[in-house]
């Protein structure tokens, strides 16, 4: 049987020595497809798992090159029992992509913010937050990152309007329809709201934490994204990442926070409030 390598070498030598129609044809259908698979899951957290199966064939491709045997067939192995687990565990995201397959509801224009407006941005997101903090409102902000959070968005109330700090208070004013989930902002704009999260699985965190901080953090644990929280027995201003609760934020280090998020530089906040504060998965709201 030929090895991958030879495989991939005979198909190069096949359609670049002798190239026919049928064969510039059957390039762009597999580039077609390629584009479309990207599309797809792009803004879903099944991007991720994408990048992580086309390195194990990248990985496997150059130990086959190099002659590792052992490698390559455990790489092999992984690759081709890995595509029935993908299509078990991501079962929802395949069935919602081939539903806009079939709607040609593919695309999607990204908007992300410029330096201009990041200085506006980060001024109503932090005045919005400062507000509903010494009222005791209870408040749930997800800023998505580089994984998109599409799946997320799709279970609240679409809104696709411009960040304002009005408009965000108005969401969380208790006793108002969208009051309940989170806010998802994507960029300058405000995604969606009373979006569903799931909570953290986390074994190490507080029985008194509260279900907004659970939920804050369970969405960290699974993406980038970087979420804000006010609770509303306490007034206390918190940021989730990457699984990690830091609370107590005043008005500087929220807007650094911000900053660096809309700048889109490493200045080294994430570091100097770990240090600053109190770390906590559990305690008091």
């Amino acid at each position: 049987m030929e090895t991958l390598w030879a495989q991939i070498q005979t198909v190069l030598w096949n359609v670049f020595n002798r190239p026919t129609i049928a064969d510039v044809l059957d390039i762009l259908i597999v580039a077609f497809l390629l584009y479309e698979l990207l599309m797809l899951t792009k803004e879903t957290r099944a991007s991720a798992v994408l990048k992580g199966l086309v390195t194990l064939v990248l990985a496997s491709w150059v130990s086959d090159l190099l002659g590792l045997t052992a490698l390559n067939w455990v790489l092999l192995n992984v690759v081709n029992n890995g595509a029935v687990v993908l299509v078990i565990l991501f079962q929802p995201e395949l069935r919602k992509a081939l539903e806009q397959l079939g709607r040609g509801a593919i695309h999607k224009t990204a908007v992300s913010a410029d330096l201009e407006e990041s200085g506006h941005i980060v001024s109503e997101i932090t005045s919005c937050l400062l507000t509903l903090s010494r009222r005791r409102v209870g408040a749930l902000i997800v800023i998505e990152q580089r994984i998109g959070l599409k799946d997320v968005i799709e279970t609240g109330t679409s809104l696709n309007s411009q960040i304002s700090a009005a408009l965000l208070e108005n969401i969380f004013e208790p006793n108002t329809p969208l009051h309940d989930g989170a806010v998802v902002i994507r960029g300058p704009r405000i995604m969606a709201a009373a979006c569903i999260l799931s909570l953290s699985e986390g074994k190490g965190i507080s029985r008194e934490l509260g279900t907004r901080h659970r939920a804050a953090l369970g969405v960290t644990e699974t993406t980038d994204a970087i979420s804000l929280i006010v609770s509303e027995e306490t007034g206390t201003i918190s940021v989730a990442r990457n699984g990690r609760l830091t609370r107590h934020l005043d008005r500087a280090a929220l807007e650094d926070l911000l900053l660096s998020i809309y700048h889109q530089k490493e200045t080294g906040l994430w570091s100097t409030l770990m240090e600053k504060t109190k770390r906590r998965k559990g305690g008091a709201e």
